[in-house]
């Protein structure tokens, strides 16, 4: 196994797993003796982009902050997994392009089911026109068109997704088997 960090960019709507698979991967490659470091999309900006809005300048540069954090992270030998809607494929293709090894992982849900999901009511308000620019609904999500990994969490179990990641992973040589 390469001791070599990498990101693991997981995107997807509000309410499709990516922070849920994540927190699930992580004690996982940590057993495997991988470092692991988490950039969880609302954390960041809570504590990396506070007074950020949701203007589409406001969200690129979000995910441009986490992107250079997690390419600082993977180039020092972490595994850096960032778990943040990023909708927008140029954005994703610009933070692929300065990351060495870039793993975009495409934790895909139809709509229904992420609105079925919904326990903040952040759909029912987008609908309702109380949150605006909501991705999803009232803005674009670009979903990915070469991603490393899809995962279907509205019909795969949590471990099926997972598992999926790992033999990915594996098969690249990024984490031992």
């Amino acid at each position: 196994m390469s001791n070599k960090g990498f990101t693991l960019w997981f995107t997807g709507l509000s309410g499709s797993g990516k922070s849920t698979l994540a927190q699930y991967l992580t004690p996982i490659l940590i057993e495997r003796g991988v470092a692991v470091e988490v950039l969880d999309g609302d954390e960041v900006r809570e504590n990396l982009s506070k007074g950020l809005g949701f203007s589409k300048e406001d969200r690129d540069t979000n995910i441009r902050r986490i992107g250079y954090v997690a390419n600082l992270l993977s180039r020092n030998g972490v595994c850096s997994i960032t778990a943040a809607i990023s909708p927008y494929r140029e954005l994703r293709r610009e933070i692929r392009d300065l990351t060495e090894t870039f793993v975009e992982v495409y934790v895909e849900a139809p709509l229904s089911v992420v609105e079925e999901r919904d326990t903040k009511g952040l759909y029912k308000k987008a609908r309702s026109g109380e949150i605006k620019q909501f991705t999803g609904i009232s803005d674009p999500y670009h979903e990915p068109e070469n991603a490393e990994v899809t995962v279907h969490t509205g019909d795969q179990s949590i471990e099926e997704s997972a598992q999926a990641v790992l033999d990915y992973l594996a098969g690249k040589g990024l984490i031992s088997t």
